[in-house]
């Protein structure tokens, strides 16, 4: 509109004849208008030019977040599955897994910080001492996961293979308080395409993705991992319900703590389909080479413990279904990841798990851009 006006009166100016004192008059002022022209504001510092452009996208493809705030209650559903592997002759296998329980809690956001609690619905004692902590934080390039897990002790032994090809169900579905496992790390994930692809869109709906569009990943992680098994109390349970047909337990898979350090190096392909106004499909997959770093102690060794260090692969999915039409937004997700542990002349290990989520929101505080566009 500005330069509509400038335009006009420009045209209006020249279809007037005017007079040499006129004229210079105009030169004066054309003269005062160059040199304010002149004057740039100041340049952004390069941390403010790299803070704004986190969230620089194409609204062609994205619609940006009308709100500041967000308010959301969710429902999760969590699967956690551990398997102990002897690599010696015997070749042995165990497999742990607690019951999948519900949780539900409140959830707040701010921009790119979203952050909730959960209380569980099928263990409310309050002598349970499983403990979770999660913080995401999303902006259109790049996102960051933190995560805090601490399980309890209501561990079931789910599938075990002692050799011998002998039949050992009597031993499945058993309670099996002598495993525990914690889990603390983050992840850090570019988004190449991020300017027409939005990953907020599907896991934290703080914008709308208005074309189908997708993106490559990479990114990087830290995990610290922790296990302790009580192989005694797993072998006078094996005693009880195999009777004569009882077997030891390999030696590999003796020891009391283990403890793994995880740095990972990811890459993966993400992809979100806008197959209907205001509703939106995603997902992605990234695979992550991780170079792993082990402490423990072996019961029945010469020495106090074992080290080794080897390149693994380890694994994240992530798929959501949302509806989100600014105000309002509700949708599932199922986040599942993968971590595996080798040591070629003592044992591997696997830990998956994640979690379905269901959730319903609403955004607020409209932006001050958007409140000036309603009036």
């Amino acid at each position: 509109m500005k330069r509509l006006i400038f335009g006009l009166i420009v045209l209006g100016i020249t279809a007037v004849p005017v007079s040499a004192q006129e004229t210079e008059g105009m030169a004066v002022d054309s003269l005062k208008a160059d040199t304010v022209a002149t004057v740039k504001p100041k340049k952004l510092s390069l941390i403010r030019r790299i803070i704004r452009g986190f969230d620089k996208i194409d609204e062609r493809y994205i619609e940006p977040q009308h709100y500041v705030f967000a308010a959301m209650l969710q429902a999760t559903r969590s699967y956690d599955f551990n398997t102990l592997r002897s690599t010696g002759p015997n070749r042995q296998s165990i497999s742990f897994s607690p019951d999948s329980e519900v949780r539900i809690g409140p959830y707040a956001g701010w921009k790119w910080v979203f952050l909730g609690y959960t209380l569980s619905l099928d263990n409310l004692e309050l002598g349970n001492n499983k403990q979770g902590f999660d913080l995401s934080i999303y902006s259109s390039q790049i996102g960051v996961d933190l995560f805090y897990r601490h399980t309890g002790s209501d561990y079931k032994l789910r599938d075990v293979k002692l050799g011998s090809k002998q039949d050992y169900s009597a031993l499945e579905n058993l309670p099996f308080n002598g495993f525990s496992s914690g889990l603390t790390g983050f992840n850090i994930y570019y988004i190449f395409n991020h300017g027409k692809f939005s990953y907020p869109a599907a896991f934290s709906q703080s914008t709308i993705q208005k074309i189908s569009c997708g993106s490559w990943l990479a990114g990087f992680g830290y995990t610290q991992n922790s296990i302790e098994f009580d192989h005694v109390k797993l072998q006078q349970l094996v005693d009880e319900r195999m009777g004569a047909n009882t077997v030891p337990l390999d030696s590999g898979l003796m020891f009391q703590k283990v403890k793994y350090i995880d740095f990972s190096l990811s890459g993966g392909y993400a992809y979100n389909w806008a197959f209907a106004r205001n509703w939106l499909l995603g997902g992605s997959i990234q695979a992550a080479v991780a170079h792993k770093r082990s402490t423990g102690e072996m019961s029945n060794s010469g020495n106090s413990g074992f080290s080794f260090r080897n390149l693994n692969i380890d694994g994240i999915g992530r798929f959501a279904l949302v509806y989100n039409n600014m105000k309002w937004y509700a949708g599932t997700s199922v986040i599942l990841h993968t971590y595996n542990y080798y040591h070629k002349s003592r044992f591997s290990t696997n830990n998956t798990f994640g979690s379905m989520n269901v959730y319903v929101g609403l955004n607020f505080g409209l932006k001050k851009k958007y409140r000036e566009k309603k009036l």
